[in-house]
């Protein structure tokens, strides 16, 4: 009986966490680009074919919505951003399909 008990859990928590990162709800000002090819030092990051800098405090969010450190930020990602009132990039979002396509219909 504790082992059902202890799978159910499990289960319910796996399929929250899938849940959680499809329900993610993106700024309503935050720009779409793509992540440059070339590796940048931090803090600066290249979007859209520019190179920014990455404000101090900034966060990086891959597509299950994990922080991720700048240096594994994929090249050639869709991605949407915000920028603090520095105009320093202040939170990336990898884009997930579902918010690719979310985000084209809305154009």
């Amino acid at each position: 009986m504790r082992y059902l008990l202890l799978l159910l859990t499990v289960a319910s928590l796996l399929l929250a966490e899938t849940g959680y990162a499809q329900l993610r709800t993106l700024p309503a000002n935050a720009k779409r680009t793509t992540t440059g090819m070339q590796p940048h030092p931090l803090p600066y990051v290249e979007l859209g074919g520019k190179v920014v800098r990455l404000a101090p405090g900034g966060v990086i969010y891959d597509q299950n919505n994990r922080t991720i450190v700048h240096g594994a930020l994929p090249a050639g990602a869709d991605v949407a951003f915000t920028t603090d009132m520095h105009g320093d990039i202040a939170r990336i979002y990898i884009l997930t399909p579902q918010e690719q396509a979310r985000l084209d219909q809305r154009r």
